[in-house]
């Protein structure tokens, strides 16, 4: 049973890729009821010893051929990355840098000075109440259900 598994996937391996020849066209194909399934080529019966499993090597690999001459669809160039005015950046500092600072100090046991960590929690909150009041009221687009498509 052994041998008759390592047969059926060797004729698998070596038929990869290749299409069916069909003898009938489909609409003959459909009016046949019994067709004999199409057996798979001999397979060797001594390998060589680099080809124990039916593959090749990948130098003796050919490339398909005529798709490189093919135009290719090249992506159009990615926008310029979003920038922000140096108030927002502040902000932006204060709400992720100062909890960082805070919680760095903490965790390696440096005691900060009253000041540091007074500046520290007005730099996250104010950094917060900044971006709140910076936020724009206005939707985007008026008749905009939030759907997008």
């Amino acid at each position: 049973m052994v041998q008759n598994d390592d047969e059926a996937w060797r004729a698998i391996v070596d038929n990869y890729g290749d299409r069916a020849d069909l003898d009938d066209p489909p609409e003959a194909a459909s009016q046949t009821p019994e067709r004999q399934p199409r057996t798979s080529p001999p397979l060797a019966d001594d390998p060589e010893p680099d080809d124990v499993h039916g593959w090749e090597r990948a130098s003796e690999a050919s490339a398909p051929t005529g798709w490189e001459d093919e135009d290719r669809f090249v992506p159009p160039p990615p926008p310029p990355i979003p920038t922000t005015t140096t108030d927002r950046m502040a902000a932006w500092v204060g709400i992720f840098g100062s909890p960082l600072v805070l919680l760095v100090a903490l965790v390696l046991g440096i005691r900060l000075p009253e000041l540091i960590s007074y500046v520290l929690v007005l730099g996250f909150v104010g950094g917060f109440l900044y971006l709140v009041l910076k936020m724009n009221r206005e939707p985007r687009d008026p008749g905009d259900n939030g759907a997008v498509l």
